[in-house]
């Protein structure tokens, strides 16, 4: 579903807000059966609760347990909900991509169904971005009921990604955010396959700030990002958002050349000036082996950029939708993202 690049961005200017700004808050779902009704529960007393004028929007990525069957409930009889049904589970940064697609608050928060970032911030965030912050994005001082092994995984994932990308990424701050119409539609011209939305976020620019919070542990089920899904969400984030590795492979090949030229020097002066010289292999089984090993890894770390364009070129759409579960209103927004993908 591409969004044609002419679309223009629309969005109050900078500290003014609309007197009753509607606030569209996106949550993925992917086998949340045993929290997401209390998920709901604790969102619409919270939004109801701040007087917010406000619509739910559940994705439903590929869920393969009751998750599909509680959102029908939660939505069936109410006029402010939606329900999006993916084909099949396109993963967490798509399906926050479909949620962005169908949102048409003057804000958006996105927010996970586990319950470990609180609803009780939003009306924080819906503050901060009356004060004219264009996005407001959570940052975890501290992380309840999770590993040491865990808490040093996830400092390290977002200090290698700033040690490598181009465009800075706030510490510890991870998807829980409000984005305002104008950084909302932004992101919406954003169609690359590889995701990482805190960092296109980042992108973006605009006028963002910080909200610390204290990471509550997950209420119900597991976690949806193990550590090979951490490591994958860093290889996207550095690699979209960055040619550092191959200025690397670029650096280490000049400098294994450089080495190489000493080499051959002290080996020419060594055999034409003296009767001494390395006559062994094993200088020259070592140094086979090393050069091997690195064109492995230069070649995959090139291999990572061309399978990321090959990707790009085919051109699929990011996601395919099932159903739409909600009032006419959602359905015609259906109606509009087809066009405008036609168009584009």
């Amino acid at each position: 579903m591409g969004i044609s690049t002419q679309e223009n961005l629309q969005g109050a200017p900078w500290g003014k807000r609309p007197a009753n700004p509607l606030i569209s808050v996106i949550v993925p779902c992917y086998n949340e059966e045993e929290v997401i009704l209390y998920t709901h529960e604790r969102l619409t007393n919270v939004l109801g609760g701040a007087g917010l004028n406000y619509e739910i929007i559940y994705v439903d990525d590929g869920s393969s347990d009751l998750t599909a069957l509680k959102l029908r409930d939660i939505q069936s009889g109410t006029d402010n909900i939606g329900v999006v049904r993916l084909s099949r589970n396109f993963g967490h940064q798509v399906a926050v991509t479909a949620g962005l697609d169908y949102a048409e608050g003057d804000a958006v928060v996105l927010i996970d169904a586990d319950l470990q970032d609180p609803p009780e911030l939003i009306p924080d965030m819906v503050n901060k971005w009356r004060e004219g912050f264009d996005i407001v994005y959570g940052v975890r001082t501290t992380r309840e009921g999770e590993t040491a092994f865990k808490l040093w995984t996830a400092k390290a994932f977002y200090r290698f990604i700033n040690l490598l990308s181009e465009v800075p990424l706030p510490l510890d701050a991870g998807d829980f955010r409000l984005i305002d119409r104008r950084a909302a539609d932004a992101l919406r011209l954003m169609r690359e396959r590889h995701r990482m939305i805190r960092a296109m976020t980042s992108w973006v620019g605009f006028n963002q700030t910080a909200l610390p919070y204290e990471r509550e542990k997950r209420f119900a089920g597991v976690s949806k990002y193990p550590l090979r899904k951490m490591i994958l969400l860093a290889l996207d984030g550095v690699v979209s958002f960055s040619v550092v590795p191959l200025r690397m492979v670029t650096m280490v090949g000049m400098t294994l050349f450089f080495f190489s030229l000493i080499g051959i020097v002290y080996a020419f002066v060594s055999r034409l000036m003296t009767d001494i010289w390395v006559p062994g292999w094993t200088l020259l089984f070592i140094s086979s082996l090393m050069l091997g090993g690195l064109q492995l890894v230069f070649l995959g770390i090139i291999g990572e950029y061309v399978g990321r364009i090959y990707g790009e070129a085919k051109q699929r759409p990011l996601f395919l939708v099932m159903e739409v579960l909600g009032p006419d209103r959602f359905r015609l927004r259906e109606q509009t993202l087809h066009e405008k993908a036609h168009q584009s």
